[in-house]
């Protein structure tokens, strides 16, 4: 993320054979139990749930102008890690459930807490069993303000809605395990009147209009972290080209910011070059197709999501994204998307290597030396906020701020001092392409760029990543 300072009607859905529900055996209730309602991680206890391992969402949602509502199916593909009685997702604000089964068959199902969707299939579910969860509900979803980290989920806008979730909006728009280290893959459809643009995460695989209604469907093919999802829906020029080495792309801009065509292509262009640029550095683009969204939404931050980053321009009509803040939300597709964060401590993994993306793009496009960055922000004074906490563990509320990006930018330069720019291009390519579509802690990014670097690193790390404090440098 980059922040200023500060449906469908009637679905038929049918569940395979294979999938029915294996009874518990008499008197065996007891080796059945609740699965965990949250992930363990301290800084957000209630996103999250234990007990499975969501394999896919398929999130078919009606959006009507005339209520600014939604009418919505999910259905979601998971495996039991446990045997389970029963198992929660996460799921907030106003919109009612209608209807609720796992693998074809009803279950009870109450709300509680914060956004607890508490399921009690009819019977238990062994582990390894692989079943379905299909919800049908309605209503307007919630805009999430957080005092401390903004807005998020679903944002009304003048024609439509966006859907930004980092890091907990996604809960208020569909039912889903709600932690990045649950990822699973996507498929939206998207229906809206003829006239509004639907959009979303992945590759579309069709359109079909019908009624005065079109349904858009798109698809992620690779698995994505629940934060990183988006939908957006209004009036929109499209533009679809592919970067140099061939990935599709699609530039989306809210008509009302008044972009020209001109500048449009510029985005394009722009955007495909960054991809080039920042493939050469990280390795293979991790996504099926890339591109990007300015909209019109208000909440004063770009967000990474996954494939596609959104842009929010509403203080600046008629333009587009700059090269640096283009290279930071690309820059996550391989920092914080292909490999996300094991718990919300260790975002600086995310903020402070895309942040150095931007570093690395000024010094290649503007002759700007990475070096010359480095120092603007660390002459920021001993007493600044920013030298106040600790990078890998900055707390709940600071996991937007300076900490995390600007000096989680100088500890990846500081590494780069300390290992050599061999060692240091080598590690920053082969760190996402070991933990490819997974997750990765700091304590997994310490051990494993000491394996590349042959040495022991706790000098950088202590001062860099697990002290407060002003570290100090040398002149080298």
């Amino acid at each position: 993320m980059s922040r200023t300072p500060r449906a469908l009607a009637a679905v038929a859905l049918s569940v395979a054979a294979g999938l029915l529900v294996s009874a518990a055996p008499a008197g065996a209730a007891s080796r059945f139990s609740p699965g965990a309602p949250g992930a363990g991680d301290p800084y957000f206890p209630d996103m999250g749930n234990g007990g499975y391992d969501v394999s896919h969402y398929d999130v078919a949602l009606r959006y009507d102008p005339a209520t600014k509502g939604i009418n919505a199916v999910t259905r979601i593909t998971a495996r039991a890690t446990q045997n389970l009685s029963r198992f929660d997702l996460d799921f907030l604000g106003p919109l009612k459930i209608s209807s609720l089964t796992v693998d074809g068959r009803r279950a009870a199902f109450r709300r509680t807490g914060a956004q607890e969707l508490v399921i009690t299939p009819g019977r238990g579910l062994r582990k390894h069993h692989r079943f379905t969860v299909t919800a049908a509900y309605s209503g307007v979803p919630q805009t999430v303000d957080d005092p401390a980290l903004g807005t998020s989920g679903w944002i009304p806008t003048a024609d439509g809605a966006v859907m930004l979730n980092q890091p907990i909006g996604a809960a208020s728009v569909y039912p889903v395990n709600d932690h990045p280290t649950d990822k699973a893959t996507y498929t939206f459809r998207l229906t809206a009147p003829k006239d509004l643009t639907t959009l979303a995460n992945g590759d579309m695989k069709g359109s079909r209009t019908w009624n005065g209604w079109t349904t858009t469907r798109w698809e992620n093919s690779h698995p994505m972290a629940s934060e990183l999802t988006m939908v957006a829906i209004g009036r929109y020029d499209l533009l679809a080209e592919r970067t140099g080495s061939g990935v599709p792309s699609l530039v989306a801009t809210d008509r009302s910011l008044g972009v020209k065509p001109a500048l449009v292509k510029e985005f394009s262009r722009q955007t495909a070059e960054v991809i080039e640029f920042e493939s050469a550095l990280y390795g293979r683009y991790p996504f099926t197709s890339t591109g990007g969204i300015v909209a019109k939404a208000g909440v004063g931050y770009a967000l990474e999501t996954q494939s596609r980053p959104v842009y929010d321009l509403t203080h600046r009509p008629g333009t587009i994204p700059s090269g640096t803040l283009l290279a930071h939300e690309l820059g996550h597709q391989w920092f914080g998307d292909a490999v996300s964060p094991k718990r919300w401590a260790d975002i600086w993994l995310n903020e402070g290597f895309a942040t150095y993306s931007e570093w690395l793009y000024s010094e290649r496009f503007s002759g700007k030396p990475v070096q010359t960055s480095f120092d603007e922000s660390y002459a920021a004074p001993a007493t600044a906020e920013l030298w106040k906490g600790r990078v890998s563990d900055p707390g709940r509320d600071q996991i937007f701020d300076a900490l995390v990006y600007e000096r989680g930018a100088m500890a990846v330069h500081a590494l780069r001092r300390t290992i050599g720019d061999k060692a240091f291009f080598r590690l920053i390519k082969a760190w996402p392409a070991a933990y490819m579509y997974s997750n990765g802690s700091t304590a997994d990014f310490v051990r494993f760029a000491e394996r590349i670097a042959h040495r022991d690193l706790r000098g950088w790390a202590t001062p860099w990543l697990y002290s407060e404090g002003k570290p100090a440098v040398s002149s080298k």
